[in-house]
C-alpha cells in the first residue's frame, strides 16, 4: 500500500468566517489555527499549505477568563539593553484588538517559514462585524461556544 501525498494541483482552499463575540480567546485561537493549517481535512500534508482561509470578525469582543485582562502582558524587545516593553492585554484590546487574536493563533502554529506564511496569507482579522470578503462567500464555523450559546 502506498502513502498518499497531496499534490499542489489537488489543493482546495475554502473560506470560513468566525464570530469572536463572547468566545474564549484560547478556544478560538486553537480552532482557527487548525483551520488555517488544514488539520481538519483528511488530506492533510504537513509540509504543504493545504489549509483554508479564515475571517475573524468582532475581535474586540473576545473573552478572556480569570484575571488575564489585567495580568497577561505582551513582550517586545528593541534589541537594546533595558528596552523591553510590556503591553497589558486590556490596552491591546482597546488599541489593536486584531493583534490579540493574531498573536494567540501564531503561538499555536509551527515556528517555520510555512507557519509564518500560513498566518500572513490565510488569517484575516477585523475588530468590528464588517469584513470585505463577502465575494468569497465564507461559511460560518460551528462549534465555537460564545456567551449567547451558553444561556
Amino acid at each position: 500500500m502506498k502513502t498518499f501525498t497531496l499534490k499542489a494541483a489537488d489543493l482546495e482552499h475554502r473560506w470560513h468566517v468566525v464570530d469572536a463575540d463572547g468566545v474564549v480567546l484560547g478556544r478560538l485561537a486553537s480552532r482557527v489555527a487548525q483551520l488555517i493549517r488544514g488539520k481538519h481535512k483528511p488530506t492533510f500534508t504537513p509540509h504543504m499549505d493545504c489549509g483554508d482561509y479564515v475571517v475573524v470578525v468582532n475581535a474586540e469582543k473576545v473573552r478572556l477568563t480569570g484575571n488575564k485582562l489585567d495580568q497577561k502582558q505582551y513582550f517586545r524587545h528593541s534589541g537594546y539593553m533595558g528596552h523591553e516593553r510590556f503591553t497589558p492585554v486590556r490596552r491591546m484590546l482597546e488599541t489593536h484588538p486584531e493583534r490579540v487574536i493574531e498573536k494567540a493563533v501564531f503561538g499555536m502554529l509551527p515556528k517555520s517559514t510555512l507557519g509564518r506564511q500560513v498566518l500572513r496569507k490565510k488569517l484575516k482579522v477585523y475588530a468590528g462585524p464588517e469584513h470585505p470578503h463577502q465575494a468569497q462567500q465564507p461559511e460560518p464555523v460551528m462549534g465555537l461556544k460564545g456567551v449567547k450559546d451558553r444561556a
